[in-house]
């Protein structure tokens, strides 16, 4: 039987608490490292390219954790792999103090979807089974330090969606190719994670009205 999303949410607050500790970051240290990383995610972590997710401002430990889930092969991209294969824990640390320190940009949102993507993301959708997004990452889009849950507040609405169709695509066990599919949020190998759970009930239409909403918002 599939858990819930609330008891899906308490367990991975629970097993954050009681996780492998992130180092204590340098953030003078990751600035160094970042040059590398300017390329895709702009010299402060503010990408040009819609593709690229932006960095600044993102919370260090959902950074720290996904920088060391590209490294150990729990979420595949054929870019980020690479970058982050062959450096530390305190590296890794180090690079995601320096990037939560920066100054996020925002987008602006298409006016003509604004009203439709708030009601879905504070409210979501009863009828669906769509969560409201703002129960884990704020009504502001903030998301929540001590969970891991991610800033989406000036996000490209363009990697949002990505992410989103990824999400949805493991939550559906779509057969796909493996590398468009995230599972990467799941408390355990082979358990559905959260975003899983909830991206399997988002339409096109409502991954659209999301992604507009939420990288304009601020």
């Amino acid at each position: 039987m599939k858990k819930s999303i609330a008891a899906l949410v308490a367990g991975l607050v629970v097993g954050m608490a009681h996780a492998a500790p992130m180092p204590k970051g340098d953030a003078a240290a990751g600035q160094m490292m970042a040059a590398q990383c300017a390329a895709c995610h702009g010299a402060d972590g503010n990408s040009a390219a819609p593709t690229f997710p932006r960095l600044a401002g993102q919370g260090a430990r959902y950074l720290y954790k996904q920088l060391t889930d590209f490294r150990d092969g729990r979420r595949m991209n054929a870019l980020m792999q690479p970058m982050a294969m062959g450096k530390t824990d305190q590296d890794l640390a180090n690079l995601a103090a320096y990037f939560a320190t920066q100054k996020s940009g925002v987008n602006l949102a298409d006016p003509a979807t604004i009203a439709a993507g708030e009601r879905l993301y504070r409210g979501g959708n009863a009828k669906s089974g769509v969560t409201p997004c703002a129960g884990c990452h704020g009504p502001a889009g903030r998301g929540n330090s001590l969970a891991g849950f991610p800033k989406l507040g000036g996000q490209h609405a363009d990697y949002v969606k990505a992410q989103l169709q990824a999400f949805r695509a493991a939550g559906r066990e779509d057969n796909v190719d493996p590398s468009l599919k995230r599972n990467n949020d799941a408390g355990k190998p082979g358990e559905p994670g959260i975003m899983q759970m909830v991206a399997a009930k988002l339409s096109d239409k409502d991954i659209e009205l999301i992604s507009n909403y939420v990288s304009g918002l601020h």
